[in-house]
């Protein structure tokens, strides 16, 4: 830890609570390197969906990530996520993938095959980095840990207006029940289960907007980083 010259902010969450949004607002307005590693997972996901294979198959999962690249670029400061030089950002944010990507993000061989590719990139870069067991697992020597939540029907109101602005068919019933069986799944996971760090501020954003939820995590990390 001594050698680490970089800074490093880990945001953690359930589904839905808004992490990448503000993770990727707040690290262009503090001049940081945004990782998205939930993408990184719903590629794998996406990736296994394409060969028609069980995301829950540890064994089928497992015998596909010999034979896949997940990268990530950059484009004026927005994550791209390449599956085998190609760019899929635009393909994994539908319900079926989000599904296979709690699925899989619960094999310890997929935790694995992407922990190099997030520690690494920390190493080098001033980050912020968003996911599910950041501050716990990945990044566990960060600066800041920040666990962002909201309620389950508040962030299913959120995600059901992303999907529809995306042209989405999508309820806000089956949007809310998808949430609530991933927030299950996710917090009861054998392999680095979703909770708040033990250092981790907790950070609810029920009942204020985008805006406010950036301008209240930026003063959290500014004045961490300060102290």
């Amino acid at each position: 830890m001594s050698e680490k010259k970089t800074v490093a902010v880990a945001i953690d969450g359930p589904s839905g609570a808004g992490k990448s949004t503000v993770a990727r607002i707040l690290a262009k307005e503090l001049g940081f390197l945004y990782v998205d590693t939930g993408a990184l997972y719903r590629t794998v996901g996406y990736a296994a969906l394409q060969e028609n294979i069980d995301p829950h198959d540890t064994e089928a999962v497992g015998s596909l990530l010999p034979n896949i690249t997940v990268t990530m670029g950059y484009v004026d400061g927005e994550q791209r996520v390449f599956l085998n030089g190609k760019d899929v950002s635009d393909f994994i944010r539908t319900p079926e993938v989000s599904m296979a990507a709690s699925a899989v993000s619960a094999l310890p061989e997929v935790r694995k095959f992407l922990f190099n590719l997030q520690q690494d990139t920390a190493h080098r870069e001033n980050v912020i980095m968003d996911g599910r067991d950041i501050g716990t697992v990945v990044l566990p020597f960060a600066d800041v840990k920040i666990f962002l939540t909201a309620s389950a029907e508040e962030r299913a109101r959120r995600r059901l207006l992303e999907l529809v602005e995306k042209g989405t068919e999508v309820t806000y019933e089956e949007v809310l029940e998808d949430m609530k069986v991933r927030d299950y799944n996710d917090s009861h996971r054998a392999t680095a289960p979703l909770k708040p760090a033990d250092d981790a501020q907790l950070v609810n954003t029920d009942g204020i907007d985008l805006q406010q939820s950036v301008e209240l995590l930026k003063n959290l990390i500014l004045s961490s980083l300060k102290g």
